[in-house]
């Protein structure tokens, strides 16, 4: 799916301010328990990537199109997001955040959200997966923060009210992922309220 690159550009922004607000209510708890392996400050850190990364891959122009959208960078990713080295990244990208995570992750956000509102959607950059358009990578980076966002309000027992332009386009995401690799039955079904989704089941 192609999505247009104003509602992309406005879901990265209601993805990434939803994101800094919640980051805002972790008070005391960095070393809670946040997802899987991760504590909360691991998980921040891990999220903050999503944003980190659009600065620097903007940085590194690429010269063809690898990737040619959201979906097909997740299925090159697979084996990748799978690796131990992942979550080590997430904590170490945690400890980078240094002493207040909150302004880093504040700052992080005041600087890459202005630059994204310069940019076209045409540019072509250098992703893990190889190179991509702008506008294909960025809704990638709003389905992350918009996943993660979700597990850091579940770690702090807050309520998760997901902006609607960054929930539309992940879930559209999830609908890509599901109809092209053969799960969407499942995912209908336990949508609609027939059954549960069966254990183990991921569209990532």
């Amino acid at each position: 799916m192609v999505f247009p690159w104003d509602d992309s550009r406005r879901a990265f922004t209601d993805a990434a301010e939803w994101y800094t607000e919640t980051v805002g209510l972790v008070g005391d708890r960095w070393n809670r328990p946040g997802l899987g392996e991760w504590d909360v400050r691991a998980l921040v850190g891990h999220t903050s990537r999503s944003l980190l990364t659009v600065e620097l891959y903007l940085a590194k122009p690429a010269a063809v199109v690898d990737v040619a959208s959201a979906a097909d960078y997740f299925r090159a990713t697979r084996a990748a997001a799978a690796d131990s080295a992942v979550a080590e990244r997430g904590r170490d990208a945690g400890a980078a955040l240094g002493a207040d995570p909150v302004v880093a992750v504040a700052q992080l956000a005041a600087r890459v959200l202005p630059l994204v509102e310069t940019c076209h959607g045409t540019e072509l950059v250098t992703t893990v997966a190889g190179g991509m358009r702008l506008a294909d990578y960025l809704p990638t980076r709003t389905f992350e923060l918009t996943v993660h966002t979700l597990d850091l309000a579940a770690a702090l027992g807050v309520p998760a009210r997901v902006p609607a332009t960054a929930a539309a386009q992940a879930l559209r995401i999830v609908a890509d992922l599901a109809v092209a690799d053969g799960l969407a039955g499942p995912l209908l079904l336990a949508a609609t309220g027939r059954t549960g989704l069966p254990a183990g089941y991921s569209i990532l």
